[in-house]
């Protein structure tokens, strides 16, 4: 019987040996996504870093993978800080990003050693530079530039609007001036170079090399008024993935072909140097390797659904609840049977709009059966909750026909450890 396998595993032998719902991720195909990014970011006129957005999954297993490949690690809040010194990664390829990083984690992060610190405002920059002073301790940051370039993605996702919460503004010189004169002072910090960031699920290159090009006429005119140059410049992810039939991404590959290709013309033109160039998939890395399977449970016909509650939901998988995510999915084990029934596929959350596929035809599905959601391999399990007291599903990863545990089910005692 036709069935789907995942890194060689077929569907039915996961769900037996490890239940689900379950996120297992095809471990070769991060790989391949971890080396041809790396392989392509590549230029002999400026220094070249591929850093993970570790937002889109983070486990020591995957650090551990990803940094073997010679990948740094983007990490947003003092947990995923945690995940990187746990998994042994080094601190010197760490960029702690983040809007309102407590002073906490901050000296987390400076006693750690980690390499930069990615400043989002003013405020945030004095407290590092405080904190610096008090613990003795030498970084080098970069400065979160908000280029206001408009990218085709959904509204919550979109990070470089005028009005965006993420970082300084383009055109608010008083600012970005503030910052570089009150580094140029500190003993303890440097400015490294700038970064910016669009969005996420950005399919077309235009607006990614729009952005490129904006930072770059921004890094001419920092030359000009305040005589920096050969520094680095962060130019972001949000690079898009295959959800949908419809859905048509450039390749992570050629993607970072084309940025490296684009920033060597643009420089080019512009009179300036940089002293190295750094882009941070995320979603991209992981995000197609991912898969969630469940099983099947009640279904009933309501009005003119058709409906298929499987074992999970928006407590696993909240994209579609939260912005309208789509996402395709199969039953795995009737590969071979035509798709004839339109059903919507929805879960067991007490919530109305806990649906993970509005509309899909599939063939006709049974009870028991298992069912098979695609590109679930970026914020399926970050994002993932206890709504409704359900457990946090297992990660497996799967590789040449065998799948090892990466992350265990959250059990009811898991649950409750905390509560007092």
């Amino acid at each position: 019987m036709e069935t789907l396998r995942i890194g060689g595993v077929d569907c039915r032998s996961l769900a037996d040996e490890f239940g689900t719902p379950l996120y297992v991720y095809d471990e070769a195909k991060i790989m391949k996504q971890a080396d041809d990014a790396v392989l392509n970011f590549s230029s002999d006129k400026f220094d070249t870093e591929v850093v993970y957005a570790s937002k889109a999954f983070s486990s020591v297993a995957l650090f551990k993978l990803l940094a073997a490949q010679g990948i740094g690690f983007d990490v947003v809040s003092g947990g995923e800080l945690y995940c990187a010194m746990k998994a042994g990664v080094g601190m010197d390829k760490v960029y702690f990003h983040g809007n309102n990083k407590s002073d906490q984690e901050i000296e987390m992060a400076l006693d750690a050693g980690i390499g930069y610190f990615v400043i989002d405002n003013v405020m945030e920059c004095n407290r590092l530079v405080g904190l610096a002073e008090k613990r003795k301790r030498s970084t080098k940051v970069l400065l979160r530039i908000n280029p206001g370039i408009s990218a085709h993605t959904h509204e919550y996702i979109m990070t470089s609007k005028p009005d965006s919460k993420f970082g300084i503004y383009i055109e608010n010189k008083e600012h970005i001036y503030n910052v570089i004169d009150t580094l140029k002072e500190s003993p303890y910090i440097r400015l490294a170079g700038f970064h910016s960031h669009i969005g996420s699920q950005i399919i077309d290159a235009e607006s990614f090399e729009k952005a490129l090009g904006t930072m770059i006429e921004f890094l001419a005119e920092m030359k000009r008024s305040k005589g920096l140059d050969n520094l680095e410049l962060s130019i972001g992810g949000g690079f898009g993935i295959k959800y949908v039939a419809e859905d048509d991404p450039v390749p992570l590959g050629q993607m970072c072909a084309n940025l490296v290709r684009y920033a060597e013309e643009a420089l080019k033109k512009s009179g300036v140097t940089i002293s190295k160039l750094i882009t941070e998939p995320g979603r991209a890395m992981v995000g197609e390797a991912g898969y969630t399977i469940y099983t099947i449970g009640d279904m009933k016909k309501s009005g003119d659904k058709n409906y298929i509650f499987v074992d999970g939901g928006m407590s696993d998988n909240i994209r579609h609840a939260l912005y309208d995510a789509e996402y395709t999915c199969v039953l795995p084990e009737k590969f071979s049977k035509e798709p004839q029934i339109s059903y919507c596929i929805a879960g067991k959350n007490c919530e109305s709009g806990d649906i993970l596929i509005a509309d899909i035809m599939l063939p006709e599905a049974e009870t028991g059966d298992l069912l098979t959601i695609y590109s679930t391999g970026a914020y399926g399990y970050s994002m993932a909750s206890n709504y409704n007291r359900l457990g946090r599903p297992a990660v497996v990863f799967a590789r040449d026909g065998k799948a090892r545990l990466i992350i265990k089910r959250e059990t009811y005692e898991d649950q409750y450890r905390l509560e007092v």
